[in-house]
């Protein structure tokens, strides 16, 4: 195929959505195919204005089952892959660990192989990037200036983070084991239009729209970098095309909040964009239990993307943050 063509799982969800459009806008002679299993958090309307036709292809399936996934490579033939597919919540990771180990490590194991069958047929152009997290590192202390850096020790305190870790870990075997062309991409937390209302923001909007409970765990004190979904796109389309096989790039917003101001901030902005009072919104705010092994702190240390490839997030956070509220208001008829 003269095309190239870039196999994308996961292009349902939040992310997966959003580094497709991204591609239509970016590289539009792309070709390409998304698989996805459309569970609860994958929506095919989070891809509206994407059509079926020569440049874009989607496949209903799991990135667990084999012979799709040979096939797909085979019958495709990607230069690129990206995998996004992953159970990512880390309160459903607590109540039920056991598909976020099927999906998030046997998944990628699968994938891998896969991969490693097609390159050993010659196709030598072809890249693989795992789309990670930052909390495969763990948590920093509230009181520390530090940053976890990519070569900082894995010592994730969730299912969804060990699960995460343990794909990771394959990753970078096959690249040691195999030389198969890998890259990892470790962000902070996303967040904009289209993602799914269990995460922190979209739960707040949404549920400070219908006037429900704001529910804060713990003291609210926990920190979080916060990184435009867009801006992650970006990075993950440099890392792909520019970065170092069997590299990991970090990529965050430099931009720590804790949970409670942001939670305040939101209802700042939900004040001024539904012209109600402020108060009205943080009301709503209720302190409730922690959840189990709550991570205090994440930061990332981004200077190795900024120094190898050039980025650095360049959106105004609370701009962003006001696109997203706006998204969510229109989307519930709220205004």
């Amino acid at each position: 195929m003269d095309r190239v063509t870039i196999l994308v799982t996961g292009g349902a969800g939040f992310i997966g959505s959003c580094f497709i459009h991204s591609l239509r806008k970016t590289r539009p002679d792309y070709s390409i195919i998304n698989v996805d299993k459309l569970t609860y958090a994958g929506d095919l309307r989070n891809l509206e204005g994407i059509e079926e036709g020569k440049n874009y292809h989607f496949v209903r399936g799991d990135i667990t089952n084999r012979e799709l996934m040979r096939y797909l490579f085979s019958a495709f033939r990607p230069r690129y892959v990206v995998n996004f597919a992953a159970e990512s919540h880390v309160d459903r990771s607590i109540a039920g660990p056991e598909i976020f180990v099927h999906t998030n490590v046997l998944g990628t194991q699968v994938l891998l192989e896969a991969f490693r069958d097609y390159v050993g047929q010659g196709s030598h152009e072809a890249r693989f990037l795992q789309v990670s997290t930052d909390e495969v590192y763990g948590a920093l202390p509230l009181e520390s200036e530090e940053r976890f850096s990519e070569n900082s020790p894995l010592r994730p305190n969730s299912p969804y983070a060990a699960s995460k870790a343990a794909a990771d870990l394959l990753v970078r075997s096959y690249w040691v084991t195999y030389r198969l062309p890998v890259l990892i991409t470790r962000s902070s937390n996303n967040f904009g239009p289209r993602q799914y209302p269990e995460k922190l923001i979209p739960l707040m909007i949404t549920h400070a729209l219908e006037g429900q409970p704001l529910p804060v765990y713990g003291d609210g004190q926990n920190v979080r970098d916060w990184l435009y979904v867009e801006e992650n796109c970006r990075a993950i389309d440099m890392v792909l095309h520019r970065g170092k096989p069997g590299e990991i790039y970090n990529i965050g917003g430099r931009n720590e909040w804790r949970n409670i101001d942001l939670v305040r901030l939101l209802c700042d902005l939900l004040a001024e964009e539904t012209k109600r009072e402020a108060e009205e919104y943080r009301k709503l705010i209720t302190f409730v239990p922690d959840r189990p092994g709550h991570d205090r702190r994440y930061a990332l240390n981004t200077e190795k993307i900024y120094r190898e490839l050039g980025f650095q997030a360049q959106e105004n956070f609370r701009e962003a943050l006001r696109h997203t509220v706006r998204w969510y208001i229109e989307r519930h008829g709220k205004v």
